[in-house]
């Protein structure tokens, strides 16, 4: 795969969570992690000076020369926000090295910024699409499962339409409520179906959070969920400390959220439930074709994913298995199938008093997970034009403009790991009907959630043996 000749956000993820891993947990006495920042920042210059060499321009992708402009100057960001402010504590003679590292990384990154803005992205002449060989062999390697590209296609084809479908069935009922006198055909085509399904979820995306709020929404949606898994015993809550946070900037521009936890040796330190601002160059509509898509009901749903019972309760219950060395080598696939896991059983479980607005919000996720499958391979092997993805998240998955524009970056700038929703989840649906199965009348939900999460975050198969 070569990443390390034609991926330049190799190398400025590298150096920024190099400076932001010492000033984000407090697992050192500050003084001791701020001069490990000074000793850091004064290999900047080298380092970025060495990406400069290893990256053969020509094979840089545009889409990541692109990128990477945005997220250079993040490391600025981190320096600014949060190390200035703690250098208080440091002795003269340990801020005046600290202050001189400081302005060393600065001019570095400013280096850095002109060579991507005025050699690298007026070269950048890649194609971010890896091909059927490598595609096949990281898919392999990424989802240790049996099934293979053609079946997970075939798989979440079949699926796109069984989601869709019940969609409408669940639209019907949002409709009805709506407009009573409604008589509904009773053999509708796909575009009756496309319009009552989107009927219903304008009511859905008519409950907006503040645009400046998502966080503090976020937060408050968390502990609801933390409520409700206590009040159901549906699994183990861990008592790590999870906090939401605003994302890095050296982090945005791939995904709108992610959990960052801890690492295995780092005990008691929080998890960060980090979300990324709105961008400040969007227009009005641009804003409002986001929080559409993010609405209550979806920050709701992502809050799930991320937090309680997704990968923050998975993530901290997994720590807890003594081998460090499982920890480091986690399952994308069980990691992010259980994220989509948890979405789906919290409402099967009566979250939010089973209300159908939330069910509707709930299967959409759902089919995003779907088509992010599809989209994955289509993507890199079969050529799957701009267009093309935007009609399947924008017509087929229901989703936004913003959503699917930023979700077509995404495409472009990850391989293989857009399947890991899909594949896990079904994995994990597989696993857990083995298992009732198996158990029959002694099966409950805490006992079968607390001794699946008890192995770590192996590949599903392994855990289901």
């Amino acid at each position: 795969l070569q990443e390390w000749a034609w991926n330049p956000l190799y190398y400025i993820n590298i150096a920024g969570s190099s400076v932001y891993s010492l000033v984000a947990r407090d697992f050192a006495p500050i003084q001791q992690r701020l001069n490990n920042a000074t000793s850091r920042l004064l290999e900047i210059p080298r380092f970025l000076e060495q990406s400069r060499t290893a990256l053969q321009v020509e094979r840089v992708p545009k889409i990541h020369a692109e990128t990477a402009l945005k997220q250079n100057v993040g490391l600025n960001s981190i320096i600014d926000t949060m190390i200035i402010p703690e250098m208080d504590v440091l002795p003269a003679d340990e801020q005046e090295k600290l202050n001189a590292a400081i302005e060393i990384a600065k001019n570095a990154v400013t280096e850095h910024q002109i060579w991507l803005e005025e050699e690298l992205l007026p070269r950048a002449a890649g194609d971010f699409r890896i091909g059927a060989e490598l595609y096949d062999v990281k898919l392999a390697f990424a989802l240790d499962s049996p099934l293979s590209r053609k079946e997970i296609s075939a798989r979440a084809e079949q699926q796109y339409m069984a989601v869709r479908n019940e969609m409408y069935e669940i639209a019907k009922t949002v409709y009805a409520e709506k407009h009573p006198y409604t008589t509904f055909p009773d053999n509708p085509d796909d575009s009756y179906k496309q319009v009552i399904i989107r009927a219903a979820l304008e009511q859905a995306y008519a409950v907006l959070p503040p645009a400046d709020g998502i966080v503090d929404i976020a937060k408050q949606q968390l502990q609801q969920a933390i409520d409700f898994v206590i009040e159901k015993n549906i699994v183990t809550m861990p008592d790590e400390p999870v906090e939401v946070i605003i994302m890095p900037e050296f982090q945005r521009g791939v995904s709108i959220a992610y959990l960052d936890p801890p690492g295995p040796l780092d005990r008691d330190q929080p998890a960060f439930y980090a979300v990324a601002p709105l961008p400040a160059d969007w227009t009005d509509e641009q804003v409002q074709s986001f929080l559409r898509e993010y609405n209550m009901y979806s920050i709701q749903d992502l809050t799930i994913h991320e937090g309680v019972p997704g990968h923050y309760l998975q993530i901290a219950l997994s720590n807890r298995y003594p081998s460090a060395l499982r920890s480091v080598l986690w399952s994308g696939p069980f990691v992010e199938g259980w994220g989509v896991y948890a979405e789906q059983m919290m409402i099967s479980e009566g979250y939010l008093n089973h209300d159908p607005l939330m069910k509707l919000i709930n299967l959409k996720w759902y089919l995003r997970g779907i088509t992010n499958a599809i989209m994955d391979s289509a993507i890199h092997v079969d050529g799957m034009t701009r267009d093309a993805a935007m009609k399947l998240m924008i017509e087929g998955g229901f989703q936004e403009e913003r959503e699917a524009a930023l979700k077509w970056v995404r495409a472009q700038l990850s391989s293989a790991q857009l399947s890991t929703y899909f594949v896990g989840y079904q994995e994990h649906l597989e696993m857990r009907a083995a298992i009732e199965e198996a158990w029959g009348d002694e099966f409950t939900l805490r006992r079968y959630h607390d001794q699946a999460l008890s192995y770590g975050s192996p590949p599903v198969k392994y855990v289901r043996a």
